[in-house]
């Protein structure tokens, strides 16, 4: 690679440091500017250079004619314009020299282009004036003199090259004069002698019309690079005026050439102790340097502790090797800059990025690295680690009911717990909200990993006092060990994670192990998920319909929507195990929208006195578009609001309740029917039934199977019926498949009545039939 030598010299002849701040060198502007003002002073300094030769030539010249004309023309004619060229030109040397000498000063002043043209064509009217006057009334051999001379004048204008557009204007000046001559003259020149003149102006212009665009563009390339130095050494004065870094350079030898003074001063040294030794010597022997200046290659960012007086600094280089000419290395030069700070702010930085700020525990991002590593130590030593993951039980309530500081203060003392539990075993981390996860690195002993999760079961499980509140919460743990059920740190965390979900569903407090099953189980959950996406769009799904009748006449009402999904392979897949799926990939909202729309659709067909219930989830109420749904799919059906019922259960008031209220309130205000379903099975306070929302309680089938033996179960139905009589709602009883159980219930007060006594779930078709043999019944 080559690169020019540059001078070090940092102090710009021309231009003052002060303009770097005032002129902002290195914008566009200020480097035109700094182009303008060099070429410039090159043009001046060329015509000055070609003044003598210019006004020389001019005055020979005159001279000459003068002398071809003498005795043809007064005395007094040519002595007055001979003494008025040697005088114009006299004072056109004088005062480009004059000019030149202050070219690079910052006095010198630019000229307008106009008025060197003026000037150019002024001194050339001066020296064709006579002569183009005279040329038609002398001799041949006189206008022979004349013509040969202002064709050399043509040539002269060699002397204005370094501004074009004054010696066009000459060119053009002269040779205007020069054909005006030949045209009055031409009855006495010959035209072959004429054609010559013209022939040699032609070539003459041709020639200096291309030699002073040569010399032109050789200016602006001299002004540019003169520009580009001058703007190099202002940036890298500014540079180290500024404090930005610093500036050294050293000879083949790695001797010091030289040093910035802020270098000098953190070394504590003067240059004139620097001059001359050996860099890697006075950076302190650092062996990355001198191997990097051997290299003779360029480099960057080559960080570098250093002992000084100061205390330990840490500085960057950066450097280019200096190449001549003729290819020969002749050192290096380059930029340093003291980093101390910022590697300071970087520690700091990466220990925050490390930590959890609340727990003061490593983060997850810290966890992956330590059980990289632990993963890492255990392939190759043959000791296997482990990760437990942590995620704390009935935490959410804490938030809910005394407020997040109340949960931060929990979270911080679970924090201490878990470290004093776990000790010197392995590393506690917080993963985020209330999980948290251990990395053992030594996991050979499983009784070891079992006590351990055992002891923090019963840690997490003791109460906490904060400001006189006692709160009590579990925790649940999911373990995997490494590298026996996985090999990579994001397989262990997946299977850690399996086993925790596993925990949980096995009623938390406890601590699970991964194992193949668990694998299998996820993955078939997976498979599960894949089917119930592709099973709307391939027609999968069907509702079936189970007869609702009326306590006191037997007769049909109405029925109930219930989803079924046959799947190809599978065969029919529970709703037990499809809906939680959907409820949890959000799919419940695409399934509950088909529901409704298939329900309103078969309702349509059926008489008026037949209503459809269909059961909600609570994740469709927190949708607000959920009653546009439905008041579409009515309108688009033509089906009266109040045959379209609505069944929610308690859980919907677990979470956003006054969301998922405000939703039933305006399904209501639709006409739409609203039961509370399975009653007194949840855990929602009856206040939700003065909400004016409901319209009809549905007990649950557990409680009409216990009624025939259990006094208190009987007493419950009386409590439920009569609390509906009480906020003029009705009461369906799910699950009647006996006589007995039906007369039961309707000396119970019960009004309407489900179950397989009266008729199983059926299909659409079947329904439909069962709807229209009962009208023809009732029509015979």
């Amino acid at each position: 690679m080559y690169h020019a030598p540059v001078n070090l010299d940092l102090e710009p002849q021309d231009v003052e440091p002060a303009e770097l701040a005032d002129d902002g060198v290195g914008t566009d502007a200020s480097s035109q500017r700094l182009r303008e003002a060099h070429l410039h002073n090159g043009q001046v300094l060329t015509r000055a250079h070609f003044a003598p030769f210019f006004a020389i030539t001019a005055n020979a010249g005159a001279c000459l004619v003068a002398w071809a004309m003498f005795g043809s023309v007064k005395i007094e004619t040519i002595g007055g314009w001979l003494a008025v060229v040697l005088l114009a030109y006299s004072t056109y040397w004088r005062v480009s020299v004059r000019e030149g000498a202050v070219a690079n000063s910052r006095s010198a002043q630019g000229r307008a282009p106009i008025r060197t043209m003026l000037e150019a064509v002024g001194l050339a009217v001066i020296w064709v004036s006579l002569p183009t006057y005279a040329f038609a009334t002398q001799e041949h051999s006189v206008q022979v003199v004349i013509g040969g001379v202002m064709a050399a004048m043509i040539i002269a204008a060699i002397g204005l090259a370094a501004a074009p557009a004054a010696a066009f204007a000459w060119i053009a000046s002269i040779t205007a004069a020069l054909c005006c001559a030949y045209y009055l003259g031409s009855s006495q020149l010959a035209p072959t002698v004429g054609l010559t003149i013209v022939g040699v102006a032609a070539v003459g212009i041709v020639g200096v019309s291309r030699l002073t665009r040569w010399s032109f563009e050789q200016l602006q390339t001299i002004a540019h690079v003169r520009t580009q130095a001058e703007s190099v050494r202002l940036l890298l004065k500014e540079y180290e005026h500024r404090g930005v870094g610093w500036l050294w350079q050293v000879d083949a030898e790695n001797r010091v050439v030289y040093i910035s003074s802020r270098m000098t001063a953190l070394l504590g040294r003067s240059a004139n102790q620097l001059i001359g030794h050996s860099l890697p010597a006075t950076l302190g022997g650092n062996s990355a340097l001198g191997r990097t200046l051997l290299a003779r290659q360029p480099f960057a960012s080559l960080e570098m502790e250093l002992k000084t007086r100061r205390g330990t600094r840490w500085i960057s280089l950066a450097g280019d090797p200096i190449i001549d000419m003729g290819g020969q290395f002749q050192g290096f030069r380059g930029v340093g800059s003291d980093i101390t700070e910022v590697r300071k702010t970087q520690e700091r930085l990466t220990n925050l990025a490390n930590m959890d700020v609340l727990s003061g525990l490593p983060n997850r991002g810290r966890v992956r690295q330590l059980l990289g590593e632990a993963l890492s130590s255990a392939t190759s030593g043959n000791v296997p680690c482990a990760i437990m993951f942590l995620d704390l039980d009935g935490f959410k309530p804490v938030n809910d009911t005394f407020g997040h500081p109340k949960g931060d203060a929990v979270l911080k003392n679970v924090s201490q717990r878990l470290v004093k539990e776990v000790g010197e075993l392995g590393h506690v981390g917080r993963m985020g909200g209330d999980e948290f996860a251990i990395v053992i690195r030594d996991a050979q002993s499983r009784k070891k990993v079992e006590d351990l999760a055992r002891r923090i079961i019963q840690a997490v499980a003791e109460p906490y006092q904060i400001e006189k509140v006692e709160i009590r919460i579990g925790v649940s743990i999911g373990c995997a060990f490494g590298p026996i059920d996985g090999q990579t740190v994001d397989d262990l965390i997946q299977k850690a994670d399996l086993a925790l979900y596993q925990a949980k569903a096995q009623g938390r407090g406890t601590c699970c192990y991964f194992s193949a099953d668990m694998q299998n189980e996820a993955e078939d959950r997976l498979r599960l998920e894949q089917d119930l996406r592709q099973a709307l769009s391939l027609k999968q799904f069907r509702l079936d319909y189970q007869p609702l009748v009326n306590a006191a006449d037997q007769s049909l009402i109405g029925f109930e929507a219930l989803i079924r999904w046959h799947h190809p392979t599978r065969g029919m897949v529970s709703p037990a195990d499809f809906i939680p799926l959907a409820e949890e990939t959000g799919l419940i909202m695409h399934l509950g929208d088909w529901v409704i729309e298939e329900a309103c659709r078969a309702a349509a067909v059926w008489p008026d006195y037949i209503s459809v219930a269909l059961n909600l989830s609570a994740r469709q109420l927190i949708l607000p578009a959920l009653p546009n749904t439905v008041s579409e799919a009515l309108s688009r059906y033509k089906l009266k609001p109040n045959r379209l019922e609505l069944e929610v259960t308690e859980s919907v008031f677990l979470g956003d309740s006054e969301g998922s209220l405000d939703v039933l309130k305006r399904l209501r205000a639709l006409g739409v029917g609203i039961a509370l379903d399975d009653f007194g099975t949840g855990y929602s306070s009856l206040g939700y039934l003065n909400k004016a929302v409901f319209h009809k309680l549905k007990i649950d089938g557990s409680f009409v199977r216990e009624a025939g033996n259990n006094r208190e179960t009987v007493a419950i139905i009386q409590s439920i019926v009569s609390l509906a009589k009480s906020f003029r709602m009705s009461v369906t009883a799910e699950g009647v498949e006996t006589a007995d159980d039906f007369t039961r219930m309707r000396d119970l007060g019960v009004n309407q009545i489900q179950g397989y006594l009266f008729g199983r779930p059926m299909s659409f078709e079947r329904a439909t039939d069962l709807v229209h043999g009962i009208q023809s019944k009732m029509t015979a």
